[in-house]
């Protein structure tokens, strides 16, 4: 079955953003529904919490925050990833342990309403947490900036506190493993890691495992260079560790989190599955657009920079194809800029175009999870600030999760002619089944517009008769500052948290049968098209 979708395209890029609205524009879609072009996983949108959130001890109780856990579980399922360029330079200590970590009971005996509710964080702890957290972040940027690597040692508490939010918040653990304890002969030596491991399996922890963060820049940080043969070994040293666990054995290891391809990078993940491939349940590779110390708004909305990932992805995919044919690939960590994030821009809504945007075109690719960086930490890349408020990508991120399904379907646009020709980015799936009144065969339609001029969306007569729902999301400021604004309007209602505990109904408007579908400039929407009846998605 072929559907069509015409929209037009006339005008070029404007930032004064809604001060100068243009006439409508129009783009030609095809899309092909009869049958399911890829699928990812269900916990596809997945999150990480960066491993300097440990850097103090102490700050790992924000993770028993009401409000962070409220806002965490409305983006479960999902997995929750602990590492970062931290995660090199931590050592499990457990003489250090100040906290009786023996009072939490073993995740056998854990009853999981009560214990999270005991383990509640109370408001004024949270307070003062986060007035120092704030000032933390600061400290922490200036080492990030100044490439200051310090060893950092944590606790079996520590590790109780960050089990128990992802228990209580519905996610996945994966935790990271320090790679950069060495051997002489400059093998991993894993008899920290076998210690944390002992005590996770004696608590019952259900977890997956990391070992390293971005193995190609261990030169730069530690002096220490290791090759993508040794990586492999090191990598089948911890899974033969894992087997002989009896709550381990089965348990999933991801790997090897390298950055994205450069040309001396390609021998290190190459070498790495001719070595280690067996050793891993998914081949993780990190992705970022831009340098977020020099970077501008016009990056952000630049379809030439979007188009990167689908560069370097294919890159890793003809990697991994040739060596280890099959094997699922992630992104392991992901966001808009290096470097922390770029400030003023990675935190507004106008980071939701790469994020959206990365969301569809990965999916499309064939990259099986995307794990966000970060739902909480340092650096201004993240979804909920220092004051545990939700940005504009936490937003985007819960209706993403609420309204679209893990069925890719094909979606092409075919434009006009002019300037704004790439400035319509459009993707398809089949809508999500846990969506609120969910129809049998629904499609959900997702669509951004990097153009400063609205969009007039015309559905072809087979599926303009069909009832639908619009979420469009707009900058929650109007003016020449609406694209750095950090908060975020869905069909023109500012969003934010009714109280701690109680997130926004998040509804769509529902349209008329017939009716133009409209984007308006620099936004992006939802559109669920009710009754497709599309075979792919019943």
């Amino acid at each position: 079955m072929f559907g069509y979708l015409i929209f037009a395209l006339f005008q070029g890029l404007s930032l004064g953003a809604y001060a100068d609205v243009k006439e409508d524009y129009s783009v030609f879609v095809s899309m092909h529904v009869d049958r399911v072009y890829r699928r990812v996983n269900d916990h596809f949108l997945s999150v990480a919490i960066d491993a300097s959130l440990v850097a103090e001890e102490k700050y790992m109780y924000l993770l028993s925050s009401p409000k962070l856990r409220t806002l965490a579980k409305a983006l479960s399922p999902a997995y929750l990833r602990f590492g970062g360029t931290k995660q090199d330079f931590m050592i499990f200590a457990p003489e250090n342990d100040l906290f009786k970590s023996r009072d939490f009971p073993k995740n056998s005996e854990f009853h999981q309403e009560d214990m999270c509710k005991r383990l509640e964080l109370p408001p004024l702890l949270e307070d003062r947490l986060k007035k120092e957290w704030a000032e933390q972040e600061v400290l922490l940027q200036k080492e990030e900036l100044e490439s200051i690597y310090k060893r950092v040692k944590f606790s079996e508490y520590a590790v109780d506190l960050l089990y128990t939010f992802a228990n209580c918040s519905g996610f996945d653990l994966i935790f990271g493993l320090n790679a950069l304890l060495r051997t002489h002969g400059n093998s991993w030596n894993s008899k920290n890691a076998e210690m944390l491991l002992r005590y996770c399996e004696s608590k019952q922890y259900n977890m997956s495992w990391e070992l390293g963060n971005e193995p190609n820049s261990y030169e730069k940080k530690a002096g220490i260079r290791v090759d993508g043969y040794q990586l492999g070994q090191d990598f089948i040293h911890l899974r033969r560790i894992l087997q002989d666990s009896k709550l381990y054995h089965t348990a999933r290891l991801y790997g090897p989190d390298i950055g994205q391809p450069r040309d001396h990078r390609r021998d290190l993940l190459e070498g790495f599955l001719e070595s280690g491939a067996k050793a891993i349940d998914a081949c993780t590779w990190h992705h970022y657009y831009v340098n977020g110390r020099d970077t501008s708004v016009e990056d952000f909305l630049d379809p030439k920079v979007l188009d990167t990932l689908a560069t370097k992805t294919n890159e890793v995919l003809q990697i991994i194809d040739l060596v280890s044919p099959g094997k699922k690939v992630w992104l392991g960590e992901t966001s808009s800029a290096y470097g922390g994030g770029a400030l003023g821009l990675s935190d507004t809504f106008v980071a939701g175009f790469m994020w959206l945007d990365k969301l569809g075109l990965a999916a499309k690719l064939g990259l099986d999870v995307i794990i966000r960086q970060v739902l909480v930490g340092s650096g201004t890349y993240h979804l909920v600030d220092s004051n545990l408020d939700p940005l504009p990508d936490y937003w985007l991120s819960v209706l993403y999760k609420r309204l679209v399904g893990p069925e890719v379907l094909k979606i092409a646009a075919f434009t006009i002619q002019g300037e704004n020709k790439r400035r319509l980015r459009v993707y398809l799936h089949c809508t999500n089944k846990r969506a609120l009144n969910f129809t049998r065969g629904a499609v959900t339609l997702f669509a951004l517009n990097l153009s400063g001029s609205p969009a007039r969306i015309s559905l072809p007569p087979h599926i303009s008769n069909s009832s639908a729902e619009a979420f469009v999301l707009e900058a929650g400021e109007t003016g020449e500052q609406a694209l750095y604004s950090r908060s975020i309007r869905l069909n023109g209602e500012v969003l934010k948290l009714v109280d701690d505990r109680t997130l926004p109904p998040l509804l769509g408007v529902p349209l008329p049968p017939g009716d133009h579908l409209k984007l308006p400039a620099f936004s992006f929407a939802f559109y669920i098209l009710k009754d497709t009846r599309t075979p792919a998605c019943r």
